[in-house]
């Protein structure tokens, strides 16, 4: 068996949720702390040492005696759920040297919940089940020598934007879910109620070119040397929780804000 702490760590949000253990609302400006702290003290409740990241670091949370990190997404519902913001950093499942798990919780949008409100569903998944590539190392580049004299800098600032699990797959609306690849063994106490396996698409993106007359963007692609590669994973829930079962959303709709393209 994997030795992990996070079939440990998903039974104790599940209990804070079944104990209506609310979010408490830090600001109205800043919604990312929300869950951010309601799932630290979960954490704390349980006694596992770790380390919190800094503001622009990644993962959020890594675990001290445990080669895992956990990244944390809160999602103000209803509204955009498809698809999040990655700040810089390309999901994935291993980071330096680290099981990397994302952690989705939802919750009543702010103005609707007041200063308390409920996690409404959570999915903890391994960061694989969002991106399997772990060679990929973000970096931010530029190129001076733009405008008419020549001193003016274009920094290429790359953002992501990444499926959620609400996109991927189905049956994890109002659920508490949590999926890991299909090798591993469940702790005692947990069912299965589901298996995805997602595919690895013909071609890879390994570089885009923008031009600034036409502001158009092109991706330069190769194929994927791993295409049609399966990646299995298998979800869980706690044995006394719904039974809802979780399968591959047939068709995606995965649409990225008009922002994004602006």
């Amino acid at each position: 068996m994997k030795k992990t702490k996070v079939f440990e760590v998903f039974a104790c949000c599940v209990e804070a949720i079944t104990q209506g253990i609310l979010i408490n609302q830090v600001s109205t400006t800043d919604k990312e702390f929300h869950f951010q702290n309601w799932f630290e003290s979960r954490l704390r409740g349980i006694g596992i040492l770790f380390d919190k990241s800094g503001r622009n670091s990644y993962p959020d949370f890594t675990l001290v005696k445990f080669t895992e990190g956990y990244e944390i997404k809160g999602l103000a519902w209803p509204g955009r759920e498809s698809t999040y913001d990655c700040n810089s950093q390309v999901p994935t499942g291993y980071h330096n040297g680290r099981e990397v798990f994302y952690v989705f919780g939802r919750y009543p949008k702010a103005e609707d919940g007041g200063k308390e409100y409920p996690v409404i569903d959570l999915v903890i998944c391994h960061g694989d089940f969002l991106n399997a590539d772990h060679e990929y190392i973000h970096k931010n580049k530029n190129v001076k020598g733009f405008g008419s004299y020549g001193d003016i800098m274009i920094r290429d600032r790359k953002m992501y934007v990444a499926p959620t699990p609400f996109a991927v797959a189905q049956g994890l609306t109002g659920t508490r879910t949590l999926l890991v690849p299909k090798s591993w063994e469940p702790s005692k106490g947990f069912k299965p109620v589901g298996e995805i396996v997602r595919v690895e698409s013909t071609n890879l993106v390994v570089g885009y070119e923008f031009d600034l007359k036409t502001n158009s963007l092109s991706p330069k692609t190769v194929p994927n040397p791993a295409a049609g590669k399966n990646h299995g994973f298998i979800a869980y829930r706690i044995e006394s929780d719904s039974n809802k079962a979780v399968s591959l959303n047939p068709d995606p709709k995965i649409v990225n804000r008009e922002e994004d393209d602006g």
